[in-house]
């Protein structure tokens, strides 16, 4: 891929669900990054469980996971920042990093979702639901994408997760 797209990736700013700020290659540069929209009232909100122990695995290897909130599916991730963080840690005992609450689609999407959206043609093509997962290397290209029913502990996420490690 592109060197233009590897520093985009790497040089787009998010906010983290305490309010501070991150710059993607700042903060997760050299690793395996997996990002993955995330919301507290859905069908699919138990994959918290499977992502918590991906990073567990992988996290000493060089894996990252940010948990992005969005509550553009059907009003599934309605509380604030605190709130979303402190049910991922009660119910699920998240320890990855969360974003803020993020646009995914539509005209205010965060340059993030911009730039993954892109992969794997430059389609642009939206975020279909919760729970959508995107792998980026750790030079900062985007090297996978899952559907929102894909498992975090599936054998397609996990063969390209130790790929990419």
């Amino acid at each position: 891929m592109s060197e233009s797209r590897t520093s985009t990736v790497h040089t787009i700013p998010v906010t983290l669900n305490d309010g501070t700020e991150a710059v993607l290659g700042e903060r997760f540069g050299g690793k395996v990054l997996l990002v993955v929209n995330v919301a507290s009232k859905c069908g699919l909100t138990p994959q918290y469980e499977g992502l918590e122990e991906l990073y567990q695995t992988f996290r000493a290897e060089g894996l990252e996971i940010l948990g992005v909130p969005c509550n553009q599916f059907m009003g599934q991730e309605p509380g604030t920042d605190p709130e979303i963080g402190e049910f991922c840690k009660v119910n699920y005992g998240v320890t990855f990093p969360l974003a803020a609450k993020t646009e995914v689609n539509g005209e205010a999407t965060h340059p993030l979702y911009q730039a993954l959206k892109a992969y794997p043609s430059g389609s642009a093509e939206d975020i279909s639901w919760n729970f959508e997962k995107f792998l980026i290397g750790r030079d900062g290209d985007v090297i996978g994408r899952f559907a929102p029913r894909t498992e975090p502990l599936s054998e397609e996420v996990t063969a390209a997760v130790r790929a990419a490690l």
